[in-house]
Formats: structure tokens, C-alpha cells, sequence
């Protein structure tokens, strides 16, 4: 195999790329056991990477999807800002959070990016982002809710160096610390990260040292290449034509806002215009253009279904087309706190637009919202602040031949769980009194919609501050095919006098006092078909399961149920005149 001016076998190519991988799965591994945060070893919230001298990503170890498409960006921002990487020498790392250059989507992500050199030679960069505990701001946590500019949502790091040739700025560190609530995660997982890029510059010249520098630079030339052959491959099985979606973005204290794109697919082409969406807003649900870049090229990915591990090449046939100062590709000083918002909803315009034509890639509507919770106040025994942020799982939708997954996160989070309940109730102020799935019935249709969660937190303290933001609370997740939507997201109160208040679907530093229960529950997703086609023994078994009522049995599904014999005695006849 010859690949410009060098030559590389096929054999060699593969076990670079498979160390390449290894690499980046090793990165992640050490991020994770060094953090300090249980939204890092417990959520995952981050990524890490390798990428080549271009900035272009070569490996990735999973983790939060959306940040597969932020650390090309960042790193290329790097390279740009310090002189096309003149400035840049061995030691260095780079540290930088800004929302409106390359990687960023809000304060909270932090990223930073380490040159790898060998023989001199600067060969690649060592990456990874992880989500912060705190970053300062107005609120606890660094999630705002109800922010009108950026300068509210926490400290901004435009790209500066943390260590110069290997030794530490040590004012930027002094001027972290004073800026959090809570410096010890902050500071600890800022260590994590630099342990994980100094993993991946260590693993890099080893790699190097053993198959010489030429052969793996030039594997990853081919590497590249293949990812761009195998997308374009993929995008000619996608009919050619045009095909629009409108949605709306949720905010509180204003909108819905439109949202809308036109999909255009061509032999090597796959072009996403988003011309005509709302300007952004003082609501912190803008996303940057380099947010919705991330979520459109996960959107992407999840329509090619490569077979292979993801690299830069693999986007070459993806544009995208925006406005600058609308909500989906904002401007400073726009707040983007909850920007998952809109960089999610224009991802899910996409599969909106292309579901009909693409039945076996892409299902019905899910929860879409990483659907946020913050939650801060005092805990019970030691006596010490507390600060609980966290994503919450919710129903995806049915697609060909399969119902939707029950309990899982937005595609905007990805490779991430919830902070576990023994965790929980040990580290925060609060019980968890109910964790069970939604079983309201929603998303009918031959294959059903996945179930949302209920979630039911018991304050154990007074005082405690509450922010949550749901989308899906005002428009359920879209079936098709005849099938049902699903059901939206919201918020209840249940205070220990009795009182219930909401439901509704954001809450800004809502008083929780010592008894008062918050009931969390996410979206169930759309159906898929129509609800007659469902087969009498997945009825009933939906039925066992509590998924459904009896009456939703007969007057849904056309299936009637005997409750005292536990077993089915019948169809409606409105069941078996659609089905004759």
C-alpha cells in the first residue's frame, strides 16, 4: 500500500489503529480513576483523544458523544491561536472553556490540550474534556437557568497556557480556586485531566519509538482516508433529495422558539442548513455554532452506523450551514448554560427529517433534553455544603421491527450513567424515595415507545436550592408511522405539608425544606405503527409488567384483559375490524 510519498503495509495500518484506540480507551481509564467528582468517575461527563498535527481527532476513548465533535475544533483553535503551533513547545498545556471558539458548548465543559513532540517534530496533540463541578457563576453547580449573558454562568478560560514548557502557572490555578464553590473537585479533576493527557503524550512516543515516526505518521494518513471513503460510501446509500423539519426549542419566561432545517443529501454530500431559526435569546438555551457542530456530527454518525473507529476523515462529507446570532449558532455574550438545548434539538431535526426515509437507522422521537438537575444545600451528618448535578435517562423511540429502549440518556451524553443511589444518599443531603420506570402508556403503536423514569428525591435538610431544565416538557417525543407521540417531561413538588406544586418542566433555586419530596419524571418516547398491529401476547405482557392499564389494554391496543384471571378473553371490535 502506498500512501504519498511513503510506503505502509495494510498490516501495519492495523495494529497502529488498534493502538490508537488503545490509547485513547487507556486515556479515559486514567481521567476516570483520578477524578475527584462523581460526575466524572461515576456520570462520565468527558472525553478524551488523540488527534494528529492538524488537529484532526484519530482516537477517542468513549464517553459523552457530543464531545466526539468538540475536540477537533479545540485543538485546531489551539494550533490557529498560538501561531499555527510556532508557539507551541514540549510541556505545554493549553486550558480553555470559551464557548464561541472551536470545542465550546458551555463554561461548565472544560478542555485541555497537550502537543506531543518526538524527535522535535511536533506530531500531535493529547485532548480531553471533561465536565466541571463547579466553574463559578451566579449559581452553585455553574448550570443557570435563567442567566442573560454569559459573564453570569462562570469563569471564562479563552485558551492559555497551564504549564509553560512543563512548569505551572501557577496564578491561573491561584485564580481557579477563588473562583469555585468547590475547588477540591474542581482542582482534582483538573489534575485528573492532565494525568490523562500525559497517559496518551506517553503512549504516543512509545508508539513511535517502536514502528519509527514515518510509518505511524503515514497510517494515519490512511486512516484518515479510509474514514473519508467509508462516509461517503455510506451517504450515497441515503436517498438524494431534500428534506426539512421544524421544531422548537423550550425556554422559561419566553418562547417556544423555531427551529428548523433542510437536509440536503447528495452522491458525496450531506448538508445541514439551518437558515431560518430563531435569533438567540437572553435564556441560557442558545447553543454556539461549535455545539451544534458536535451534536450534528454525533446526528451524523449515528446515520452512517460506521463499522469502524471514528476519525476526523469520516466528516468529510458533513457541511453545515447557519445564521451567526441565532439560537443554534450564538454569539457573545449569549448565554449557553443549558446550550444542550439547542445544539440536541438541532441534532434532532435531523433525525426528524431523514426517519421516514431512513426506518432502520433511526426511531421516533426520544426525550432529546439531557434533562438537568442541580441540587445544593447543606448535608444532614457532616454538617458541609453540598452540590449534586447530574443528567437524567429518559424513553427513546420505537423504530423498525423494535420498541424504544426504556431509561436511557439523551444522545447528547452517550457513554454515561447516573450517579448511583448508595453514592447519592452518602454524598448529598437527600433519599432517593422512588427510582421506576414511567408507566403511563404513552407512545402506543405496533413497537412502543421507551419508557421515561420517575425519580423522587426526599430533602433531609432546610434550604435546599433546586434547578432543573426538561425540555420535552411543552411538545412529547413525534411517532411514526401511526404511532402515538409520547408523553412530556416535568417537575412536581410534593412539600411535607401536603402542598403539591407543578407540575412544570424548568425550576430555578426552588426552596426544598427538610421532608419535601421533587418528583422527576422524563419522556416516553413516540411509537411506531399503529397500535392494533401490536401482537395480543406483547399486549398482555406489557400488561404484567405494569407498563400498561387494563382499560389502556382494551381502549388503546383493543386488547381485553381479564384482571381477577390474569389473562386475555378477547379483541375489541374496533382491533379486529382494522386488522380484517
Amino acid at each position: 500500500m502506498r500512501h504519498k510519498d511513503g510506503t505502509i503495509n495494510p498490516y501495519t495500518v492495523e495494529i497502529i489503529k488498534d493502538s490508537l484506540l488503545s490509547i485513547g480507551d487507556e486515556m479515559f481509564v486514567a481521567l476516570a480513576r483520578t477524578s475527584m467528582s462523581p460526575i466524572i468517575y461515576e456520570v462520565l461527563d468527558y472525553a478524551c483523544g488523540l488527534t494528529d498535527a492538524k488537529g484532526q481527532l484519530i482516537s477517542q476513548g468513549n464517553g459523552v458523544t457530543s464531545f466526539i465533535g468538540m475536540l477537533s475544533p479545540m485543538v485546531q483553535h489551539v494550533i490557529e491561536k498560538f501561531d499555527h503551533g510556532q508557539d507551541l513547545s514540549e510541556g505545554d498545556i493549553i486550558i480553555i472553556n470559551d464557548p464561541y471558539v472551536g470545542g465550546g458548548s458551555h463554561l461548565s465543559d472544560v478542555g485541555l490540550v497537550m502537543p506531543i513532540f518526538y524527535d522535535g517534530d511536533l506530531i500531535g496533540f493529547s485532548a480531553n474534556k471533561g465536565h466541571w463541578t463547579e466553574v463559578g457563576g451566579k449559581d452553585p453547580g455553574s448550570f443557570t437557568t435563567d442567566s442573560n449573558e454569559i459573564y453570569q454562568e462562570g469563569l471564562q478560560l479563552p485558551g492559555i497556557k497551564l504549564y509553560e514548557k512543563g512548569v505551572l502557572n501557577q496564578a491561573i490555578v491561584d485564580i481557579i480556586e477563588s473562583n469555585v464553590r468547590f475547588p477540591e473537585l474542581s482542582l482534582g479533576d483538573l489534575w485528573a485531566q492532565v494525568a490523562a493527557l500525559k497517559t496518551g503524550k506517553k503512549r504516543m512516543i512509545e508508539l513511535c519509538s517502536k514502528y519509527r515516526k514515518d510509518p505511524v505518521l503515514c497510517s494515519i494518513e490512511v486512516l484518515l482516508d479510509q474514514g473519508k471513503e467509508l462516509a461517503i460510501n455510506e451517504v450515497r446509500k441515503i436517498p438524494n433529495g431534500i428534506y426539512e423539519a421544524n421544531s422548537f426549542i423550550e425556554a422559561e419566561g419566553g418562547g417556544p422558539y423555531p427551529i428548523h432545517v433542510k437536509v440536503t443529501v447528495t452522491e458525496e454530500e450531506f448538508i445541514c442548513d439551518f437558515t431560518g431559526c430563531h435569533p438567540q435569546v437572553t435564556s441560557p438555551v442558545n447553543c454556539s455554532y461549535f455545539g451544534l457542530l458536535s451534536s450534528v456530527r454525533v446526528m451524523f454518525l449515528a446515520i452512517l452506523n460506521p463499522s469502524q473507529s471514528v476519525n476526523e476523515g469520516m466528516f468529510a462529507p458533513l457541511t453545515i450551514i447557519t445564521e451567526s446570532g441565532t439560537i443554534v449558532s450564538a454569539t457573545r455574550p449569549a448565554p449557553v448554560s443549558m446550550n444542550f438545548e439547542a445544539r440536541i434539538g438541532g441534532a434532532d431535526l435531523i433525525w426528524k427529517a431523514l426517519a421516514p426515509i431512513l426506518p432502520d437507522r433511526l426511531t421516533a422521537g426520544n426525550l432529546l433534553s439531557v434533562s438537568s438537575v442541580v441540587l445544593t444545600g447543606q448535608h444532614q451528618d457532616l454538617k458541609t455544603p453540598f452540590l449534586l448535578v447530574e443528567p437524567s435517562v429518559g424513553g427513546w423511540g420505537a423504530g423498525k421491527d423494535m420498541d424504544g429502549e426504556r431509561g436511557q440518556f439523551s444522545m447528547g451524553n452517550g457513554e454515561t450513567y447516573n450517579v448511583p443511589i448508595e453514592v447519592a444518599e452518602t454524598r448529598y443531603g437527600l433519599l432517593v424515595d422512588e427510582y421506576s420506570f414511567r408507566s403511563d402508556g404513552a407512545g402506543a403503536g405496533e413497537y412502543v415507545g421507551g419508557s421515561g423514569v420517575i425519580r423522587s428525591y426526599r430533602a433531609l435538610t432546610d434550604g435546599q436550592k433546586l434547578s432543573v431544565n426538561f425540555g420535552r416538557h411543552q411538545f412529547a417525543p413525534w411517532g411514526m408511522n401511526g404511532g402515538e407521540e409520547g408523553s412530556p417531561s416535568y417537575v412536581q413538588i410534593k412539600k411535607q405539608n401536603g402542598e403539591s406544586v407543578g407540575p412544570f418542566g424548568i425550576v430555578t433555586r426552588y426552596e426544598l425544606n427538610e421532608g419535601d419530596v421533587v418528583q422527576l419524571v422524563t419522556a416516553t418516547g413516540g411509537g411506531n405503527g399503529h397500535s392494533f398491529h401490536r401482537p395480543i401476547e406483547k399486549v398482555f405482557k406489557d400488561w404484567k409488567n405494569e407498563f400498561i392499564s387494563t382499560e389502556q389494554a382494551k381502549t388503546t391496543f383493543g386488547v381485553i384483559i381479564d384482571e381477577t384471571l390474569g389473562m386475555v378473553i378477547g379483541e375489541t371490535e374496533a382491533r379486529r375490524k382494522f386488522n380484517q
